[in-house]
């Protein structure tokens, strides 16, 4: 259905992401009624902010009524290509349901009613209620939460100013998985030579719908290029699709399969002998943790036949080491996850895989990159900072068991708020500052969280839109568009150096400010002024380039930076170019000719681990990753899992009306056999229902998905904020997931078990 603007601002029709001008919030942008865009009308280089991958941009106002986007053509790896999504900025920018007024709740939290405040009196009344509550019950007691990524450190600066050491980003409901199984055993992350792959193995991820452009063009190079790319899903997703083959694979069977595969090419003798000797430890008890984990085994567990696994793994091995095993985002989430996570970087290291073309490889940033090179290629930048902190004593709030040290350091379990302010363990929460962060779309168990948040004293939200989380806040705080602001410079390196920053191309529309400034603002009401000494944000940019206002000028002109040319350490080939390019890097090299020296590790033991001695003492038989079936349903319900769509991001950009009014519902993946024995219909209402909630959507029938198990994509069916049609169309998945944290990585479960029946 395709709505104009006109029929949009009067509500005509459900199918469009807006409702009738009365039924707007105060502060929305449909009040205001800007007649003509100001800003730059030349292609301003910019980042996007549609998705958290943040793609370099350039963007231009046209005639001052609409903008145009377009990938920076100063990064070769993105050109001019950007997604749906990017597409969409000018939709976000010109949304009529966009808040850009402060605002104060008047009535009920939840139910809507809102008086337009000044930022003076936001400031003043969100202070006095902060330093009374840090005052009878601790500075602990204020919760901060973020969307990780661009503005998130000031938020959290903040935090630390104030004296709270509860901040959170939204990692446990999304990657922190794959992020802490890489910590664990190489303290640190690795990248994929995409482009460059003769074989993939991926087990849930989707990069053709979970979208990074450069990733994503990367991976039709690849398989343009004879690529075999193989899929294990429950459904059939566009990736899928696109695969060599797909194997439905029962939700939570992965871990079974990867580490069948890990026997076979152990047993079998498949496995890099040579790297795993020279740059990892724990081999024996890996290899004993696989002793009984046969595809036989694995097969009962993932209906993935045994000929399949064995052939699989040897293929991949006789293709290795240009291959890669999809680390992933995230998959189907279970409590498996920290486990399932470390098989595949295992299995990628048994592949012998990391540093070589197609496959694995270290980021490198301008000081490894310059080390290498015995010269200065790339400059670096300087890390802004403020000294003499406060220092924080109090623990944090998810600090629950010692195994969940790693999330502790990177994101926090954010769904520990939950049981925290129900029990008032280790300590009373009373109020709860948020940024671009929808809690009550992206984290489990929305029924919970929602009482959580009435027994606050205090909720604020930073946010473009009145979303669901900022419909619960007693202030909303409008930040501007990524379109109408300016950030700090980004260290994007890869297989060398690399920077980028995001520029402003839109003058702000009403009366929105950068979440940076609304922070700096508020610390200084707080009277916390003097941990918030920068002028602006170009200061901030002139300090990160040492003064060097050539640098700064240069990165302001084209947005995108690289520097040297691509290396991977082990790559004969990439080795040679780089030591003819900088003849001083020869005294680098290994008796190889290549850099394999140089390849080390952020863990203890300075290798890959295999095993993790570190970890066996922080959860005991973690050490070595092991399969434990943890239960996901009950044996008369359905799997229910979801994923990601191309055209929306989580639970943010379906407020958004270009996106919206191509996709407003999430209809419910059903298998034709499971249909038929209900009497299901494509287009039939049905109920989805279990002890945590009860949901109703449209039914999809199509064979794409397996018969025990419904799949819907994830962000719609919100019950409060924008009347847009997120909000009375879908199913809410939080509403049927359980309130679980997993062990070790902390992440929420986003797998359940829900009954079937026709609406």
């Amino acid at each position: 259905m395709r709505i104009n603007r006109r029929e949009f601002i009067k509500g005509v029709g459900i199918g469009c992401a807006g409702c009738a001008v009365g039924s707007f919030a105060p502060g929305a942008l449909a009040l205001q009624q800007p007649e003509m865009l100001e800003g730059k009308s030349n292609l301003t280089p910019s980042l996007c902010e549609m998705c958290s991958f943040r793609c370099p941009i350039q963007a231009q106002v046209v005639k001052g009524k609409t903008v145009f986007i377009q990938g920076n053509t100063n990064s070769p790896e993105q050109g001019s290509r950007v997604c749906a999504r990017g597409g969409s900025g000018v939709s976000l920018l010109n949304d009529p349901a966009r808040i850009v007024q402060p605002m104060k709740r008047k009535g009920p939290r939840g139910g809507g009613e809102w008086e337009v405040i000044s930022w003076q009196v936001a400031y003043k009344e969100i202070a006095e209620k902060l330093n009374e509550i840090k005052q009878k019950s601790g500075a602990e007691s204020v919760v901060f939460s973020s969307k990780s990524g661009s503005l998130s450190s000031h938020l959290f600066h903040l935090a630390a100013a104030f004296g709270s050491p509860n901040t959170f980003t939204h990692a446990s409901t999304c990657p922190a998985g794959k992020a802490i199984a890489a910590q664990v055993m190489m303290g640190g992350d690795l990248s994929m030579d995409i482009a460059n792959t003769q074989y993939m193995l991926a087990f849930g991820h989707n990069l053709y719908e979970g979208i990074e452009v450069a990733d994503t063009h990367q991976m039709m190079m690849a398989q343009e290029r004879g690529a075999k790319v193989v899929s294990f899903d429950p459904r059939m997703s566009i990736f899928s699709s696109k695969a060599d083959e797909w194997h439905a694979i029962r939700p939570g069977g992965d871990l079974p399969v990867l580490m069948a595969m890990c026997k076979v090419l152990i047993d079998e003798n498949l496995y890099d002998k040579a790297f795993v000797e020279r740059y990892t430890t724990g081999f024996a008890q890996l290899a004993e943790a696989l002793a009984t984990a046969t595809p036989e085994w694995a097969e009962q567990y993932s209906d993935i036949p045994a000929d399949v696994t064995r052939r699989i793994a040897r293929e991949i091995a006789a293709a290795a080491p240009h291959v890669i095993v999809n680390p992933g985002h995230r998959a189907t989430y279970n409590k498996e996850e920290l486990d399932m996570r470390r098989m595949i970087f295992a299995m990628n290291a048994l592949l012998g895989n990391i540093e070589r073309q197609g496959g694995m490889y270290q980021k490198k940033g301008a000081d490894k990159y310059n080390k290498l090179a015995g010269q200065t290629v790339a400059p670096t930048l300087a890390k802004p900072g403020v000294k003499n902190m406060p220092e924080i004593k109090a623990k944090r709030i998810d600090a629950l068991k010692p195994e969940f040290k790693y999330i502790n350091k990177g994101g926090g379990i954010v769904q520990s708020i939950i049981g925290t302010v129900e029990q008032e363990k280790p300590y009373p929460v009373k109020a709860w500052i948020m940024s671009r962060h929808n809690p009550l779309q992206t984290v489990a168990c929305r029924p919970e969280l929602v009482k959580t948040i009435d027994k606050l004293d205090l909720v604020v939200s930073c946010d473009v839109y009145l979303s669901e989380s900022a419909a619960y806040a007693d202030y909303l705080l409008p930040e501007s568009t990524y379109l109408e602001r300016d950030e700090e410079i980004s260290d994007v390196s890869g297989k060398h150096p690399a920077y980028a920053v995001r520029q402003q191309v839109v003058t702000p529309i009403g009366n929105t400010k950068p979440s940076w400034q609304i922070w700096q603002e508020l610390g200084n009401e707080l009277g916390l002024g003097q941990y918030f000494p920068w002028k602006d944000m170009a200061t901030r940019q002139l300090f990160q380039t040492n003064g060097d206002e050539a640098l700064y000028k240069q990165i302001r002109h084209t947005g995108y930076l690289e520097y040297g040319i691509p290396l991977l350490l082990r790559e004969p080939e990439s080795v040679k170019a780089f030591v003819e390019a900088y003849p001083a890097a020869a005294a680098r090299l290994s008796a190889d000719g290549t850099f394999a020296d140089e390849l080390k590790f952020k863990s203890p033991s300075s290798l890959i681990e295999l095993y993790s001695e570190t970890l066996e003492g922080l959860a005991n038989g973690y050490g070595a990753p092991r399969y434990r079936n943890f239960p996901l349903k009950k044996d008369n319900e359905l799997f229910f899992v979801q994923g990601k769509v191309a055209l929306h991001t989580n639970g943010a950009t379906q407020y958004v009306p270009l996106l919206s009014e191509l996709m407003w519902d999430n209809p419910v993946w059903i298998h034709p056999q499971t249909a038929k024995e209900r009497g299901i219909k494509t287009g039939d209402f049905v109920w989805l229902e279990n002890s945590t909630g009860k949901e109703k959507g449209r039914a999809l029938v199509t064979p794409a998905i397996r018969p025990d198990t419904l799949f819907v994509y994830m962000g719609f069916g919100a019950k409060a904020g924008a009347k847009t049609a997120a909000t009375t169309h879908g199913i809410h998945c939080g509403n049927l997931l359980p309130h679980e944290i997993s062990p070790v990585c902390g992440t929420d479960v986003h797998t359940s078990g829900v009954q079937l029946a026709r609406g």
